[in-house]
């Protein structure tokens, strides 16, 4: 078992504001995330091999919990509450306005699942990131290969022709862009146009030289799960359990980043709703998101207009899923979601709102 991989750590009875120090201090609670929260109980597993056990523990016993089990699971305990008490610290080039960004889409294809080709053409994709950004989204995601469930490849200089004049007309308006690419060539291309940051849906994987690119660029990077190809990945995805696989692999990305010479700070990590994904597995992951603040770095969550969220709701078409995608981005952040990935930016800037009021 490797040093942290066979122990999972979801966070519960989360305590806010001027209750949670008095908590942590009195011996049931645990820091999350800084002083502002604290949580009282967990979620924790274990994994070798091919079984897995699970536990619901008070805070207050973790340890004692952990000392019963050995010393190799005492370490791995120790390194997931370490992740989790720390405080959560965004990649440097991103605004820290202490809630979760938004993160709004732009997709420069003729194909993409929520919007079937509307900005394909340049001036349709500046004028709506344009408005994106005046709604109030943080950054901009600027794509030109659709990933969806069965899409076709796009060849590297027609995704470049789409997505480039875009971005420099979005950066030249002091928008903050990222680049939402799983080709290394795409992203240099991206980076001399202007992008910010870059969101590879495989996780640095698909391309060989796109782990060298993206570091190389000093920017932030986002690693997401994903199995296979677009145009295969829905065929009958499988998993032992989908929830710690996806750690799994998010943690080995994030190790081979590092082991490349590259800053862990840099990274935030997005379980990939929908990529590769059964509704099953959908919810299993977003039930349990605070598992994944276990891996120390921010978390990035796109759940605007899932195919999920119509099978649970009716099978309504991609614009009309907005109900459903407040209700689990809200979901997400009650579970510490960094970073919010949404087509209706205006909508989930007034939720988010609403939802941090409340939470104050």
């Amino acid at each position: 078992m490797a040093a942290t991989a066979g122990v999972y750590l979801r966070p519960l009875g989360i305590v806010r504001g001027d209750a949670a120090p008095a908590a942590v201090a009195g011996g049931w609670a645990l820091p999350l995330g800084g002083q502002g929260t604290a949580f009282t109980a967990a979620e924790v597993w274990l994994r070798a091999g091919a079984g897995i056990e699970r536990s619901t523990l008070a805070a207050s016993v973790l340890a004692a919990w952990a000392r019963q089990r050995g010393p190799a699971i005492e370490a791995a305990l120790a390194r997931r509450l370490e992740h989790l008490s720390a405080p959560p610290a965004l990649p440097a080039g991103l605004p820290d306005h202490h809630r979760p960004l938004i993160m709004g889409v732009v997709n420069v294809t003729p194909d993409s699942f929520s919007d079937g080709g509307r900005f394909l053409a340049p001036a349709a994709a500046i004028a709506y990131g344009l408005e994106q950004h005046a709604a109030g989204a943080d950054l901009v995601d600027v794509g030109g290969e659709s990933t969806r469930p069965g899409a076709a490849p796009v060849p590297a200089a027609e995704e470049i022709g789409r997505v480039v004049p875009v971005i420099e007309a979005l950066a030249a308006h002091g928008i903050l862009v990222s680049i939402d690419t799983r080709k290394a060539a795409v992203m240099r291309a991206a980076i001399a146009a202007g992008a910010r940051m870059i969101n590879d849906i495989t996780a640095l994987r698909h391309d060989p030289d796109s782990l060298a690119v993206a570091g190389a660029s000093g920017l932030p990077v986002v690693l997401m799960h994903s199995r296979g190809e677009p145009a295969t990945m829905q065929q009958r995805p499988r998993y032992a359990s989908a929830l710690l696989d996806v750690f799994d692999h998010l943690e080995e990305r994030s190790a081979a980043w590092v082991a490349a010479g590259f800053e862990r700070r840099r990274l935030l990590v997005d379980p990939g709703i929908g990529f590769g994904k059964s509704l099953v597995h959908n919810l299993e992951i977003l039930s349990r998101l605070g598992l994944y603040l276990g891996l120390g770095v921010p978390l990035l969550l796109g759940v605007s207009r899932k195919s999920f969220i119509a099978r649970l709701a009716g099978e309504a078409p991609a614009p009309e899923r907005l109900p459903g995608s407040l209700a689990a981005a809200l979901a997400g952040v009650a579970e510490g979601v960094a970073m919010l990935r949404v087509h209706d930016v205006a909508a989930t800037r007034q939720a988010l709102r609403i939802w941090q009021a409340l939470h104050a």
